[in-house]
């Protein structure tokens, strides 16, 4: 039997795509079924997975609860400030970015729970409010900044300039001429030198490795030689001797402020600063981008 020519007919109803922060919403149902929080009943216009949504990502809230122009404006916004934390990581900029970030995000996660709030006296609120901010930023906001300096960024400040320093560099990879963080005293009090005629306090140091393993330096009036080849000596270096570079260790001349208490002369100083110029790999900390996002960093 032959088939009718007829139109097809289509659907006036499509159901909704999933966003892309639904998977958000289903890990809250599901922690919700784990812990046994379904017992709890969140107002209608809640859910436990827009909870833990507005919670984990700023601006979401807003986007949830609506109006869906206000959503997204906040939601770019989040992402503009994030960027703009990003570019100026280490500078007042950056942590004003990071401030206001925080404010939004605790604010939108507010504004999500308004219906638990709505009967609430303003004593109440504020208090829930104060908590709030203490949660995401305890919660969120410091561990994801501790990650960061710990295991990829830090911000350095070198002579009046922020370098960022990449955490996640090998130092097998490191040449001589290049640029490293390293560590100078295990310790947080610091490191005692020659019986204690010179203390170096904990912290940083950063500076061009002068020699590798292997490398032969030998000092002299005016110049230092790395192999042979000559190059003026650095401020507080050795008049004479030499030093062989050990395996595993490369050779960084530091550079500190100096505070003199007492009759510390200048060899003792020479010395220690020898001492710490031997730099192990395990003091390894990082090197500095030669490009930070869109600009290219000046080393001193």
């Amino acid at each position: 039997m032959a088939r009718q020519n007829t139109e097809p007919v289509t659907s006036d109803y499509y159901p909704p795509r999933a966003r892309w922060y639904s998977w958000l919403f289903y890990l809250g149902d599901m922690v919700r079924r784990r812990l046994s929080l379904d017992r709890i009943h969140l107002p209608r216009e809640m859910t436990f997975g827009g909870l833990v949504a507005s919670f984990v990502v700023p601006g979401l809230a807003v986007h949830i609860r609506g109006p869906r122009l206000w959503g997204k404006a906040t939601l770019l916004g989040c992402g503009l400030l994030m960027l703009l934390f990003m570019a100026g990581f280490g500078h007042p900029v950056g942590n004003l970015a990071f401030g206001l970030l925080l404010s939004i995000h605790t604010t939108g996660f507010v504004y999500y729970c308004s219906p638990l709030l709505l009967e609430a006296p303003f004593r109440s609120r504020l208090l829930f409010t104060m908590l709030s901010l203490l949660a995401v930023g305890l919660l969120i906001y410091a561990p994801i900044r501790y990650i960061i300096q710990e295991h990829w960024l830090v911000p350095l400040r070198v002579r009046g300039q922020v370098i960022i320093v990449h955490r996640l560099s090998a130092p097998i990879d490191v040449q001589r001429g290049d640029w490293v963080m390293y560590s100078l005293a295990d310790e947080q009090t610091g490191e005692a030198h020659h019986g204690g005629a010179v203390w170096v306090r904990s912290g940083f140091g950063f500076g061009p490795v002068l020699a590798v393993a292997g490398d032969r330096v030998v000092f002299s009036t005016k110049v230092f030689r790395v192999n042979g080849k000559a190059q003026l000596l650095l401020p507080h270096m050795p008049t004479s001797g030499k030093v062989v570079v050990p395996e595993n260790h490369w050779f960084i001349w530091p550079e500190f402020d100096i505070s003199g208490h007492g009759n510390v002369g200048e060899a003792n100083i020479s010395a220690a600063m020898l001492d710490m110029a031997v730099v192990s790999q395990k003091q390894f900390l990082g090197q500095p981008f030669k490009r930070w996002l869109w600009g290219q960093q000046v080393l001193p």
